[in-house]
Formats: C-alpha cells, sequence, structure tokens
C-alpha cells in the first residue's frame, strides 16, 4: 500500500498494527483514538509512535521520554514529515 492510498482509507484495516492505526486516526484528526491505540503497549515501536503524539501535543518531556523509550531521538523535522516518515515504515512492515 502507497502512503497516498494510506491516506485515503476510509478506515484503518483490521489487519493494520496499533501503530499503523494510531497514525491513521492522528491523520484523521483524532489524536485521542491514536493515543488510545499506543498507550498501553510495550515495544520500541509502539513507544515512537507515542512519542511522536506527544511531541505533536506539545508535551515535550513526556515526548523525549518516548522517544528515549523507543531508542531514538526527537527529530529535527516538521511533524507532517514525521508523520509520513513513520507512516512509511510501518507501512513497509
Amino acid at each position: 500500500m502507497t502512503l497516498d492510498d494510506f491516506k485515503k482509507l476510509s478506515s484503518p484495516s483490521d489487519d493494520f498494527s496499533p501503530e499503523l492505526k494510531a497514525l491513521w486516526h492522528d491523520f484523521q484528526g483524532d489524536w485521542t483514538k491514536a493515543h488510545d491505540q499506543v498507550d498501553h503497549l510495550d515495544g520500541k515501536s509502539a513507544a515512537r509512535v507515542h512519542a511522536y503524539l506527544h511531541r505533536k501535543e506539545g508535551d515535550q518531556w513526556n515526548a523525549d521520554y518516548w522517544y528515549r523509550r523507543a531508542g531514538e531521538v526527537r527529530p529535527g523535522v516538521s511533524l507532517e514529515q514525521e508523520w509520513e516518515e513513520l507512516a512509511k515504515r510501518f507501512l513497509a512492515v
């Protein structure tokens, strides 16, 4: 699936990972549903999406905590670019 196809979906596929579902909900403007997808999960992938969501929320301290849990650092790119990079990463899995 391409990024453009992903953006055009009317709902996330049941086959999507929680991380990809979170990114889909975020793209649709529903931060809370996006956060609910990854908030309870362990693992670096969920932590990485969780970090992005808290960065978007404006909670940089919490975002940096989750970036560290993911083994990454806060990227120096726009939120839109970070979202696209994450979506591409999880679509490729």
